[in-house]
């Protein structure tokens, strides 16, 4: 029988490396060491003021993660919306969103088209912006950033249901914000419950109450979940998600397969070398 503390070592230990595992898998290398990774801010309410972020300095640190001939593109722009003024600045603001998107840099990218989506204020411009924000949330590494950037999303994708409060992609967004530490938590749950009564195949919602599920201890909770996800569409996160669930209960040989499934359906070198020794260790308490 696992005790309280080993399981909470292992879901720590599990969700740490999951998040860099999703959270790189498209740049460079799957799974990053537990000391490189940048945790998210527990549940809960967070402060209600944030420091603004410094587009400039964004940039610069950007910059020096992309090519000097992009780079270069991107200097170029950012002095001509610089001195731009009305239609064309944010002309110019959203050609910079795509610009830093297409070399995987969020932070930048998702800045950009919260101008756009504040000059515009339209329902596509808001999910847009709450959608890049998130994601520049989730991978960034930098402390300092994480409470404004969830905060801008949190903004956009109010913005987006006071247009539209049917609209479930806003809703799971706003839902994931709050979940995150824009309210309490059950408020974000209670919302995420109501997009998956109304489409019960929703992805984004479903993961989101799965991962709530693990790190608030229900497993059971959470298996059920991922299984439920993995049968709508199997993915090589939902698996993982469902292995550290399995696992956290000590049902290592059910935790041994659904690693495995992650490991073929990513095909990741990275991955498929932790995924090995994390077996390799299960099969030895068996």
């Amino acid at each position: 029988m696992l005790t309280i503390r080993t399981k909470q070592i292992i879901l720590i230990s599990a969700v740490v490396l999951l998040v860099a595992f999703l959270f790189t898998r498209d740049i460079k290398g799957l799974v990053k060491a537990k000391e490189e990774t940048t945790a998210a801010p527990a549940a809960g309410p967070m402060q209600a003021e944030a420091a603004e972020i410094n587009i400039d300095q964004v940039s610069t640190v950007g910059k020096n993660l992309v090519g000097s001939a992009v780079a270069k593109d991107i200097t170029t722009l950012e002095n001509e919306f610089k001195t731009a003024d009305g239609n064309k600045k944010f002309s110019l603001a959203a050609s910079l969103a795509k610009k830093w998107d297409a070399v995987d840099q969020p932070v930048p990218s998702a800045l950009y088209l919260e101008m756009v989506a504040q000059q515009e204020k339209t329902l596509d411009s808001w999910l847009a912006a709450g959608e890049k924000l998130m994601k520049a949330f989730d991978n960034s590494r930098d402390t300092t950033l994480l409470q404004p950037l969830l905060q801008k999303a949190n903004a956009s994708y109010s913005a987006a249901v006071a247009l539209d409060s049917t609209n479930l992609e806003a809703k799971t967004g706003l839902g994931i914000t709050i979940v995150n530490g824009m309210g309490m938590p059950m408020q974000g749950i209670a919302m995420l419950m109501d997009v998956v009564k109304k489409d019960p195949k929703n992805l984004k919602a479903n993961m989101s109450l799965g991962i709530f599920a693990i790190k608030s201890g229900q497993f059971d909770k959470a298996i059920a979940r991922f299984n439920d996800i993995i049968a709508i569409k199997a993915s090589p996160d939902a698996y993982f998600y469902l292995a550290t669930a399995y696992e956290s209960l000590g049902k290592n040989k059910e935790a041994i397969d659904a690693y495995l499934q992650s490991k073929k359906l990513a095909g990741n070198l990275t991955l498929s070398k932790f995924i090995d020794r994390k077996v390799a260790e299960l099969q030895e308490k068996i």
